[in-house]
């Protein structure tokens, strides 16, 4: 099984994965802690792989002037046009949190948009606030998927904007696409939160894998489908990924997901998870098939 953490910092700390394949090898980007170092300012990560199991870092990108003192992090990937495109989030400014965008030759050094932060939350329905980015190609414009909140900061909800696949995604080429939030929590597993929206568009819909509860809580993974985007029906009643049994390395938590989909078609929902509520934090991976257009998780002999 896939198990990956970054110690580089003095603690075992990887989180929100996002991957990529690109000039033959797999690239991942991940949150990464301050852990014991000064000053304290989060970060992403960088690791390569040649075959999605073993994993060695390759670099980090730290964060860029004023907007990025406090930190970055939560990043989504995608392979456009020969280069690799970051969305990422500002951390510590809560509902002044917003989407950022770099792009990369060669996986490891980035540009930054000139026009950062490009995305907001808006609309009376949240308190501003836009993180956890994902996007997706999907009818021919590019989907942002994000997680915001709810006017009193305390529920975590959903919302999308799109944009031209001109290539530079610069602020002013966004539209919200939704006047309410898209996803928000209503079944007993999901408590107060829904974040980290995951997508991969496939039967001509996007489906959408998301975390539901805040971390530790546990945190465990649902999946949604969209005909159009942006009005999604949930798949399953209960958490098509969940924490793990006690004692195992998830005990606390399976969240945070990331859905790769390889050139061979296979698909693979990379998560966080930890059993000691948060001191910690490994990435893994699960296969994804489908049966009748409906996912499911595979069994390793599958």
């Amino acid at each position: 099984m896939m198990m990956y953490t970054d110690s580089s910092r003095g603690l075992n700390f990887a989180k929100d994965p996002a991957v990529v394949r690109f000039h033959d090898e797999y690239f991942m980007y991940y949150t990464l802690s301050p852990g014991k170092i000064e000053p304290a300012v989060w970060g992403i990560g960088i690791a390569r792989s040649r075959d999605m199991e073993n994993w060695e870092k390759a670099g980090e990108i730290e964060p860029e002037g004023e907007l990025e003192s406090l930190g970055i992090c939560a990043p989504g990937a995608m392979v456009y046009e020969g280069k690799v495109h970051l969305f990422y989030q500002t951390y510590g400014r809560f509902e002044r949190d917003a989407i950022c965008h770099a792009w990369s030759e060669d996986g490891i050094h980035f540009v930054r948009n000139e026009t950062n932060p490009i995305l907001r939350a808006e609309g009376d329905w949240n308190n501003g606030r836009a993180i956890d980015a994902d996007v997706c190609i999907f009818h021919g414009e590019l989907f942002l998927y994000f997680a915001t909140r709810d006017p009193e900061g305390k529920i975590q909800i959903q919302g999308v904007s799109k944009c031209p696949l001109d290539g530079r995604f610069e602020r002013d080429s966004w539209e919200q696409c939704c006047e309410d939030s898209i996803l928000r929590p209503e079944l007993p597993w999901e408590q107060e939160c829904i974040e980290a929206a995951a997508t991969l568009c496939r039967y001509d819909k996007v489906y959408l894998f998301y975390a539901g509860a805040y971390n530790n809580c546990p945190q465990q993974i649902g999946v949604a489908v969209s005909e159009d985007g942006v009005h999604f029906t949930r798949l399953y009643d209960e958490p098509l990924l969940k924490n793990g049994d006690p004692g195992s390395w998830n005990s606390s938590e399976s969240g945070h997901p990331y859905v790769f989909e390889d050139e061979d078609g296979r698909v693979y929902l990379f998560y966080q998870g930890n059993n000691d509520n948060g001191k910690s934090w490994y990435l893994s991976k699960v296969e994804i098939g489908f049966e009748n257009e409906m996912p499911y998780v595979k069994k390793e002999e599958e």
